[in-house]
C-alpha cells in the first residue's frame, strides 16, 4: 500500500555527501529539519554506498518552530533547498518569524 501525503518537496541538496544524495538530488523518502544553532537535515549521513532510490524526497517533519513556514511541525514551504554550513546540511528556506 503506497501512501500519499502533500509535502513539500526539495528542490535541490548541495550535501552530496549525503547517502541520500543523486547529483544534488535527495532521494530519501522524506527528511526531518531539525532545531540546532541553525536549522539542519537531521536525515543526512554519510557512507561509502549511496542509495539507489529514486524517490523524490520531501520534508516529512520540521522542529524549527521559529520559522514562518512551519505550521505544528509540518513544513508549509513550496519547496526547499538544502544547502553546506561548514560541515552541516542546512534548510536554506529558513525565514524566522
Amino acid at each position: 500500500m503506497k501512501v500519499m501525503m502533500d509535502i513539500p518537496l526539495i528542490k535541490q541538496c548541495s550535501m552530496e555527501e549525503c547517502v541520500f544524495n543523486d547529483k544534488k538530488k535527495c532521494r530519501t523518502r522524506a527528511i526531518t529539519v531539525g532545531d540546532g544553532a541553525s536549522p539542519q537535515c537531521d536525515t543526512f549521513f554519510v557512507a561509502r554506498k549511496h542509495t539507489k532510490q529514486s524517490t523524490k524526497a520531501g520534508v516529512g517533519a520540521c522542529k524549527v518552530i521559529s520559522c514562518r513556514f512551519n505550521q505544528d511541525y509540518g513544513c508549509l514551504a513550496e519547496n526547499i533547498i538544502v544547502g553546506h554550513v561548514r560541515s552541516l546540511a542546512k534548510c536554506e528556506t529558513f525565514d524566522p518569524l
